[in-house]
Order: C-alpha cells, then sequence, then structure tokens
C-alpha cells in the first residue's frame, strides 16, 4: 500500500518593503541658500533660500528669493529689501565651480525729495568652492564680482558668499 501526502509549501518571506526609491527628478533637485547676521551699529538680517536642479554631474541652474532688513542706528534708519534671483552653476573640477546670477532687489534708493522704492538689478560673475558635508550635503563658499554695480548697488565688490546645499 502505497501512501501519498503533500505537504504545504508557504512562499518564500517577503522582505519588508523599504522607503519608496527617489525618482531621478528627485534625486536632482537641491535647496539651500545664505542666511546672514549682523549686529552692532548696524544691523543686517538676511534670510536667501534658494532652489536648484542638477541637470547633469557638472551643471545646475535655480531660483533664489531675498529677504534684508537693514537698520543703521547712526541715522535711525531701518528698511526692508526684498527680491529674487535666477543662476547657473558649471562645475569646473571636482570642488570647485562658476557661478552666474541676476538678482533683481526692490530696495529704498535716494529720490528727488525723498527715498523711493525702486527695482535694482545686480548681475554677478564668479565662482565657488564646494565642500562636501556627507553624501548630498555642503558648504559653500562663493566670490562674486557685480558686473552692473550701479550707484543704488547695495553691495560693493568684490562679493563673498558662504551659504549651503543640502540634496533632496
Amino acid at each position: 500500500m502505497n501512501t501519498l501526502a503533500n505537504a504545504q509549501e508557504s512562499p518564500p518571506p517577503t522582505p519588508m518593503a523599504g522607503p519608496p526609491e527617489k525618482s531621478s527628478f528627485w534625486s536632482n533637485v537641491f535647496t539651500g541658500g545664505n542666511l546672514g547676521l549682523q549686529f552692532g551699529s548696524q544691523t543686517i538680517v538676511e534670510l536667501a533660500p534658494i532652489l536648484g536642479y542638477k541637470f547633469s554631474d557638472n551643471f545646475a541652474a535655480g531660483v533664489g528669493i531675498k529677504y534684508l532688513y537693514y537698520k543703521d542706528n547712526y541715522y535711525h534708519y531701518s528698511t526692508d529689501i526684498y527680491g529674487g534671483s535666477v543662476f547657473v552653476r558649471r562645475m569646473i573640477l571636482e570642488n570647485l565651480f562658476a557661478h552666474a546670477e541676476v538678482e533683481v532687489l526692490n530696495m529704498e534708493v535716494p529720490g528727488l525729495y525723498k527715498l523711493v522704492r525702486r527695482n535694482v538689478t545686480s548681475v554677478f560673475l564668479g565662482g565657488g568652492y564646494r565642500q562636501m558635508i556627507g553624501e548630498s550635503s555642503s558648504i559653500n563658499i562663493l566670490l562674486l564680482y557685480n558686473v552692473n554695480e550701479s550707484r543704488y548697488s547695495p553691495y560693493r565688490n568684490s562679493v563673498v558668499r558662504i551659504g549651503f546645499g543640502i540634496g533632496i
């Protein structure tokens, strides 16, 4: 007498689902910007976040917004400055990059009899050094020259910026 027995086989265990993979679009998006604080006879508070996209390992572009609070205790004067910018960056070496940017700020400038608000455009050309912190974050130091400097420009050449970048 033959006895045939069938055993139930359980399917192999499925691995636990991990976090969903980033799409190629989101893996190329980055953010960051600058935060500036100065206190004393002049007080300056700067908030300047950016949002960018890496089109390749060597080329990125993005936009930024900027807000500055400026107060001069000697002249008893304070104002708000705000605006935006567009920029492009091209990696030259592993951590060195070229940078070009157009920024438009709305600010008070001297008028005929009083201060008036005006849009002031700055065109920056220069470069920077990127020090990576982990896989997708960096500290950036930029040395820029405002090729469009005017009597209303809020910057005097050369402009040094220290900021950060964070991959999303």
